[in-house]
């Protein structure tokens, strides 16, 4: 999107300033106005391309098979920039993809920013580290404030997160409950008893004082939240199911897959949904696809793409047009790879399942597998099986390693391991085992001679 940047921009202000959320005609109209000129295919591309932007269908559309209309769609802001934890929490941060700023700066509150005494976290926004992040997410020219809200209603960790059991009913925990009592329809727009419904469509005075006091959001924040996490349940939604009903409907793209996993039935020839399967139909266990604006379409030399990406080592594919794995990106396009599941999740008798590995960077530049050793003949206590099964289980906790007599702690949200005595970091990376097409063609063949 870097020739449409400030358009990107504009389009992220107006957003911001209503709120985070805007009706998609009125989004346009509004650009038009700011004689950001664009024709509606080219702004429905910059929508849909930019990672900037989720698309949202009106709330009657049934998803039925009837057209989307566009006056009936909803563009939603977000960022994937998030807070730095460690800089945070005052440990040392290396190398960091992440905002460095005081949380409490970002919800209102800090008392030290404005006085004599300093805070010892960073309220700079144009600090080197920061400024290049936000030059990358082309979120540098924005107001402090609209950055905040985009930040607020994307970042998980910086919101307490709604209470599902006083939606379901009622919370045990009452006063003493750390989450937010809204109603969850009526944020979703689907609450049907209006101003007679039991449950709150708004902060009452008592949740206000504890978010103020315990959490240390600011009044204003707080007046906001029910906005915020309206904003928030529309980006739990399926981005990728909305932007293809969008395409299906404003640019006549062919239709994309419902889900990112590869149908294992296929490979073996023997799906009994064909055409109405949810899963990828596809020959190889993974995928390699470029977002081009009116959908995604394979890359060519997939199999060496795939053969690159299983090497801990590399950052990037080679060739003339590499793919960086860093960032799922080529040259400015969005990249996927999709593939089959887990085989920690399947038993060891399905063929074709996707072997995860898990690597750190050992002390010579190299990459060690977890569980194997290393070239000290010291293994860690965590395989790469093991701690596959408790990524897929929850992708933001803390995983405690053991190496010789050292004690290590994994963060999958960071993707490095930490030395808890010296607080130095090292980088993880989690890479497939690779298969070869001709790979794939023998298990296949080999499992039909067992078959008959």
């Amino acid at each position: 999107m870097s020739g449409r940047c400030s358009e990107v921009h504009s389009a992220l202000r107006e957003l911001c300033s209503r709120g985070g959320l805007a009706p998609l005609p009125e989004l346009y109209e509004q650009l038009q106005r700011e004689r950001c000129f664009m024709s509606e295919d080219d702004f429905c591309s910059m929508i849909l391309r930019s990672p900037c932007f989720l698309l949202v269908r009106g709330p009657h559309e049934d998803g039925r098979g009837g057209a989307l209309r566009a006056e009936n769609c909803t563009v939603v802001g977000r960022t994937s920039l998030r807070l730095c934890g460690s800089h945070m929490s005052g440990e040392p941060c290396v190398s960091c993809g992440k905002l460095h700023l005081c949380k409490h700066f970002v919800y209102g509150t800090c008392r030290f920013g404005k006085g004599r005494k300093l805070c010892k976290f960073s309220h700079d926004l144009g600090s080197e580290h920061n400024l290049l992040l936000l030059r990358e997410h082309n979120l540098h020219l924005l107001p402090e404030q609209h950055l905040v809200l985009l930040l607020l209603q994307s970042d998980p960790q910086l919101l307490p997160k709604l209470c599902l059991h006083y939606n379901k009913g009622s919370c045990t925990f009452s006063s003493s409950c750390t989450k937010v009592h809204l109603c969850m329809h009526f944020l979703q727009g689907r609450c049907m008893f209006g101003r007679k419904c039991n449950k709150l469509h708004d902060i009452d005075e008592f949740a206000r004082r504890r978010l103020q006091e315990d959490r240390g959001l600011s009044g204003d924040i707080v007046r906001q939240l029910p906005a915020i996490y309206r904003n928030i349940q529309h980006l739990r939604a399926d981005a990728a199911d909305a932007s293809k009903n969008f395409l299906e409907s404003r640019c006549e793209s062919p239709q994309t897959e419902n889900s990112s996993t590869i149908c294992l039935h296929f490979l073996r020839n023997s799906c009994r949904f064909h055409s109405d399967c949810r899963q990828v139909h596809f020959l190889l266990p993974y995928r390699w696809q470029r977002f081009d604006g009116d959908g995604w379409t394979d890359l060519p030399d997939m199999e060496d793409i795939e053969r690159d990406f299983c090497d801990p080592s590399q950052s990037q594919s080679g060739g003339d047009w590499p793919v960086d794995f860093q960032t799922m990106t080529q040259d400015s396009w969005d990249v996927r790879r999709l593939s089959t599941v887990s085989s920690v999740m399947k038993p060891p008798h399905y063929t074709l399942t996707t072997e995860w590995r898990w690597f750190y960077k050992g002390d010579h530049g190299t990459w060690v597998e977890y569980g194997q050793m290393d070239e000290k003949q010291r293994s860690t206590s965590v395989t790469s099986e093991s701690l596959e099964k408790v990524f897929l289980s929850d992708k933001t906790t803390r995983v405690s390693v053991m190496k010789g007599e050292r004690t290590y702690v994994i963060s999958f949200e960071d993707m490095y391991q930490r030395n808890l005595k010296h607080n130095t970091k090292r980088k993880i990376r989690r890479r497939p085992r690779f298969v070869s097409r001709a790979e794939v063609e023998q298990r296949l063949a080999q499992e039909r001679i067992h078959i008959f």
